[in-house]
């Protein structure tokens, strides 16, 4: 059936601009193809297929090719010489590299599918890829992405469900054009605050994560769709905190000293701290703030703010049954700003 198919797209030569070889068993590309330098579209997926035939790359015309469900482990070379193709469709094969090069003739590339595969990295020659709209790496065991691609100005939709990733670049504020961001089932901690200048994204993706807040400014992106179910955002809240004074107690200010001391286990304190009864009671009333994890007495300036998402995104479903807000760090506490006298927050 596949030679029936492909004697029939010979006999047509220049003229012939789609050929379709899906679900045919084919374990080898057809070297034959050559002969097609007028081809534009090119089916092959669901086949056998474990490597490319050097006589692709007189398809100079190729705009589409799809070679997913086969067998490929690497992206391969040859694809470097099909400098017209827009769509390059490669999910489910056993990839887990790029062959060296490949990404330099690819520069009509618009859409690019690498979902289900093996990749645990991506190279960071892809910030060559300058017409790049569409990255697709769901299904992989990616731990990191390089921040060269985040130079790509053209990209308008970023998917990487399901990977290891544990951050994001924080270059990831140039993607300007960026509108659909997926980062579902990841081990990410937290979003850079570059993400709230994307001022043109629209879906936003990051349920089953291990996020615990959100940057500032992140309640004014526009978003259409948010989803962050799974997260532990919200099993543990901070300690709530009154508002900033302008003045403290000097009770306030010493009894902070003594217990991030303490909690250092500074050998003085914790020896001098034995004879004054009246003054362990008094820190023994002493709280940790959830965040920057240093202590205070009675006054707090707080670390974050507790935000309703805007009325206009959509939710998960499953969010939509109790009142949501996002955590949304506000600014730095005081521990950041004052270094010298308490130490670094870690926030």
């Amino acid at each position: 059936m596949a030679e029936r198919l492909l004697i029939r797209a010979l006999k047509g030569g220049k003229n012939t601009k789609v050929v379709s070889l899906n679900g045919k068993n084919i374990t080898k590309m057809p070297s034959a193809l050559e002969k097609l330098p007028g081809l534009k579209t090119l089916y092959l997926q669901n086949n056998q297929i474990s490597k490319m035939c050097p006589e692709i790359s007189n398809l100079t015309k190729l705009t589409a090719l799809n070679l997913g469900n086969n067998l490929l482990e690497e992206v391969p070379e040859e694809m470097k010489y099909l400098t017209s193709l827009k769509k390059l469709h490669l999910f489910r094969n056993k990839i887990h590299r790029f062959a060296s090069g490949v990404c330099d003739g690819l520069q009509s590339l618009i859409q690019l599918n690498l979902n289900n595969n093996q990749l645990t990295w991506i190279p960071r020659e892809i910030g060559r890829l300058k017409n790049l709209r569409c990255l697709s790496v769901n299904h992989n065991q990616l731990a990191s992405i390089p921040r060269e691609l985040c130079f790509l100005e053209n990209l308008s939709e970023l998917q990487l469900n399901y990977n290891q990733l544990v951050c994001i670049p924080k270059e990831i504020k140039f993607l300007k054009k960026l509108q659909q961001l997926l980062l579902a089932r990841n081990n990410i901690k937290s979003l850079p605050e570059g993400l709230c200048d994307l001022f043109n994204l629209r879906i936003l993706d990051v349920a089953g994560n291990v996020i615990q807040m959100f940057p500032t400014g992140f309640q004014d992106l526009k978003l259409r769709e948010f989803y962050c179910e799974g997260n532990p955002l919200f099993l543990k809240q901070p300690v709530s905190a009154i508002k900033r004074e302008d003045v403290w107690s000097l009770q306030e200010i010493t009894s902070r000293f003594i217990m991030n001391q303490l909690a250092e286990k500074n050998p003085f304190l914790m020896k001098a701290i034995k004879w004054y009864p009246q003054v362990r009671s008094i820190i023994s009333q002493g709280r940790k703030c959830a965040i920057c994890g240093k202590f205070f007495l009675t006054t707090w300036l707080e670390c974050v703010e507790f935000v309703p998402p805007s009325k206009n995104w959509k939710i998960s479903r499953n969010l939509q049954l109790v009142p949501l807000q996002i955590l949304i760090c506000s600014y730095k506490c005081f521990y950041q700003r004052n270094p010298n006298l308490f130490g670094i927050c870690q926030v």
